[in-house]
């Protein structure tokens, strides 16, 4: 069997930086047309500058690969309208992290004042600049994703012309939102369709499954399944691919994030395959994300064929999800 996927996105794509990005990028640009580049680096990207000197980067790590990083900024309590109008026609999204809920998010925000805000999203309601959403609070971990909905129901009334993307999601308390609101839309990653926590922590802790938002329940496995399997049109694939060397994941203190990117259309078309909804998944890791995003690219066909790939040890550094272990298919 042969599966050709036109333009795959990967819209939620961490790519780090230095040492780390020469090593990841090319596991991405090789297999994807384009992806939504998280900005929480060490520091941030807060800048034009500093926007299109890491995309300058990145282009030169992906070895010419016909691949588009599509640019974010991460949003700070110095961010305007001013700093946006310079920004507006090199980024593709906002990113918002609250204070503190993951990795590299200290300079986020640490109380989401929608009145000091109202310029700032106006202009971008205006100017179609989607916000981007790491959806979670500081409180219990299995109860952050969905404490924070009451937030998103919040944004999503008070500005309704904005774009509002809710980050990797994990439950079923947000799935349920995306039909309630229109201006709600969402990505969800690979590993929030395959695992729940007891794949984390149910036998033996397996490191590289910490991810936030934590992997949740089978209800909230399969809420998200049946949003992804159907091609839910206001849903797009985003990775969330984070990568962390494996001696800063097989720790005592170990990083939050799971390295998925080069075998996440494998995955995908494996579980598609198995639910009998293969011919949906040109949707979901494109088609979708085109409408959402006006996205306009050309095109790059990337061929899967059904064979077996095994997955390697490691790239570089970095453990990848299901290291050691067979997926059915294979890139051609």
């Amino acid at each position: 069997m042969r599966l050709v996927l036109n333009s795959p996105f990967d819209m939620h794509l961490h790519l780090r930086d230095n040492e780390m990005l020469e090593n990841v990028a090319p596991l991405s640009s090789i297999y994807f047309r384009g992806g939504l580049v998280m900005p929480n680096l060490t520091p941030p990207i807060f800048s034009k500058d500093d926007v299109l000197s890491y995309k300058k980067r990145i282009l030169k790590a992906s070895k010419c690969d016909d691949f588009e990083p599509f640019m974010t900024v991460f949003y700070s309590k110095e961010l305007n309208v001013e700093k946006l109008q310079q920004l507006k026609d090199y980024i593709k999204a906002v990113k918002l992290y609250p204070a503190g809920v993951t990795t590299n998010s200290e300079s986020g925000l640490s109380e989401l004042d929608f009145s000091a805000m109202r310029d700032v999203l106006d202009f971008m309601s205006n100017n179609n600049i989607p916000l981007s959403i790491h959806g979670e609070t500081n409180g219990f971990i299995l109860d952050r994703e969905s404490e924070f909905a009451p937030i998103f129901e919040n944004l999503a009334k008070e500005f309704p012309k904005l774009k509002i993307i809710m980050e990797h999601i994990s439950t079923t308390t947000l799935a349920n939102l995306l039909d309630k609101y229109e201006n709600l839309y969402a990505t969800i990653t690979i590993h929030h369709l395959l695992f729940t926590l007891d794949d984390l922590l149910g036998e033996r802790l397996n490191p590289h499954l910490f991810c936030k938002p934590i992997v949740k329940t089978y209800k909230d496995r399969e809420t998200l399944l049946n949003l992804a399997l159907n091609a839910h049109e206001k849903v797009s694939f985003g990775s969330d691919s984070a990568p962390h060397t494996k001696s800063s994941k097989e720790c005592a203190n170990g990083s939050a994030g799971i390295f998925s990117s080069p075998i996440a259309l494998l995955c995908l078309a494996e579980l598609f395959e198995k639910h009998n909804k293969l011919d949906n998944l040109q949707k979901f890791v494109s088609d979708n994300a085109k409408k959402i995003y006006d996205i306009e690219l050309s095109n790059k066909e990337v061929v899967l064929v059904k064979k077996d790939f095994l997955v390697p040890e490691n790239y570089g550094t970095v453990v990848p999800m299901f290291a050691n272990k067979t997926i059915s298919w294979s890139y051609e």
